[in-house]
């Protein structure tokens, strides 16, 4: 068995380190939506997990009960930072997959 360069090996962790970071910095500028209600709430939230805007129907104001608009607002955050968190999951899948590193001990890169 050969040896790993240990220089080869730290400078493709040094390089994965910072596609991963590059991608955290675009993931936290995309938006994403959830909505309820059949649109009756939409959320807004930002790739960095942050509700960035939440927006009612007027009639939905005008007609639902308290309990009712509370009960759709939590349905919407919750569908925004599921659809945030599924984006963020498949782009990072994306970028790992190209990334190989070497495993000590091993002749073939993993």
């Amino acid at each position: 068995m050969s040896q790993p360069d240990l220089s080869a090996l730290l400078e493709k962790a040094r390089e994965a380190q910072s596609k991963l970071q590059s991608l955290q910095r675009e993931l936290a500028v995309r938006r994403v939506e959830g909505s309820a209600g059949g649109g009756m709430v939409t959320v807004v939230a930002s790739g960095a997990l942050r509700i960035l805007e939440i927006r009612f129907e007027p009639s939905l104001l005008e007609t639902a009960d308290p309990s009712m608009i509370q009960d759709l607002t939590a349905a919407a955050v919750n569908a925004a930072l599921a659809n945030a968190q599924r984006m963020i999951q498949e782009e990072m899948q994306r970028a790992s997959t190209g990334l190989t590193l070497p495993v000590p001990g091993s002749d073939e890169p993993r």
